[in-house]
């Protein structure tokens, strides 16, 4: 039987604002506004390493892979964002990827699908390992840290097991029709009438911008999204507001795992093979997107923009930087760097929402 339901907290359920925009009257200003900031910095940035390196604006070999590592890096931020949003985290993220990506492989190797019919193979798989996930969570409210860390390394055991028995390299060979020309097309041979898309934009891109839309659409104008949001503000208050806590935990997770395997074949494409070790890379952008972007390590407030400009920042820093000429050991240093100063961020933004919640005269208010 459902727990009786506020008044304040059915109304929040059923306005129909978006919740993760402040009343008019609270808005931050335009020069203060988090996302403003991350894109005057990323277009900085990239201003600095262009006239250091005039190289880094060649269109073929440094934006056109450059868009597609923000495009696949912001589908795994995606993957993130979802579980931060009701305050868990996923460290499974990149095995999941892996996972549902050896699915897809045994697809196009064993049972001859196609390019797109694979990848509807590795979604279900991704969606249905994050939904296991978080039904683990929910039964024995044991903390997310746990049970992902738990099944990352039950995953970096088996995945390893089943392509040594069913691959000679550890590798599934097969590449399904159109898989080549995903991984190497632009926008520009795309054409309506006389009139083509950009060569600097890979086809691929379009894989971060469905994921973002649906997102997007999720939180911002949905039940569903309203009642994710809710239930990483305050458990408590969601399950006396009616909110079917333990369900919404297992969706979070389960949106986490599929898009962890968009992100792995968008990968698996760019690199033009299915293997044991993709999406090991995953963790560290997994968090530093969604952060630096402005969702909230505690849950309760997303940005599905601000995740695409926090990994905007983060790849154009590790190519700028290599580039340059920076080795991969100080590149991470430096990418740790920016991690701690976004959690350090994350915490203050944290402890001054919750002094201006309390604030007498001040109602709480929405992000």
């Amino acid at each position: 039987m459902s727990a009786p339901v506020s008044e304040t907290a059915t109304a929040a359920l059923q306005e129909p604002e978006t919740p993760t925009e402040p009343p008019r009257g609270s808005r931050t200003p335009w020069w203060a506004n988090q996302r403003i900031g991350l894109l005057i910095l990323v277009v900085a940035l990239a201003t600095v390493f262009g006239l250091l390196r005039p190289a880094f604006f060649n269109q073929q070999l440094v934006i056109f892979p450059l868009l597609r590592d923000i495009a696949m890096f912001t589908v795994v931020g995606l993957a993130q964002l979802c579980v931060l949003s009701i305050g868990h985290m996923n460290l499974a993220v990149g095995r999941m990827a892996a996972f549902s990506m050896m699915l897809t492989g045994i697809s196009y190797d064993l049972w001859h699908f196609g390019l797109y019919a694979g990848l509807l193979v590795g979604l279900i798989a991704g969606t249905a390992i994050g939904a296991l996930a978080g039904w683990v969570i929910a039964r024995t409210g044991v903390n997310s840290f746990v049970v992902t860390l738990a099944l990352d390394f039950l995953l970096l055991g088996l995945i390893p097991l089943v392509y040594t028995a069913l691959t000679e390299n550890a590798a599934f060979v097969t590449k399904p029709a159109g898989m080549r020309e995903l991984r190497n097309y632009s926008l520009a041979d795309v054409c309506v009438g006389n009139v083509c898309g950009s060569p600097a934009i890979p086809q691929l891109a379009m894989f971060a911008v469905i994921a973002m839309a649906v997102v997007g659409w999720i939180y911002s104008r949905t039940r569903l999204g309203r009642e994710l949001l809710l239930t990483g503000t305050s458990v408590k208050a969601a399950e006396l507001s009616g909110i079917p806590t333990a369900r919404r935990v297992i969706t979070a997770h389960a949106m986490s795992g599929c898009l962890a395997a968009l992100a792995g074949f968008m990968l698996a494409v760019s690199t033009g093979s299915i293997k044991a070790t993709i999406g090991e890379e995953f963790m560290l952008p997994s968090f530093l997107g969604p952060i630096l972007g402005g969702t909230l390590l505690a849950g309760g407030f997303i940005s599905v923009w601000g995740t695409l400009l926090g990994t905007a920042l983060t790849s154009v820093i590790r190519k700028g930087l290599d580039l340059l000429g920076v080795g991969l050991e100080s590149l991470n240093i430096y990418l740790g760097l920016i991690l701690l100063l976004a959690l350090s961020t994350d915490r203050i933004r944290t402890v001054l929402s919750d002094r201006r919640a309390l604030s007498p005269g001040r109602g709480g208010r929405r992000r």
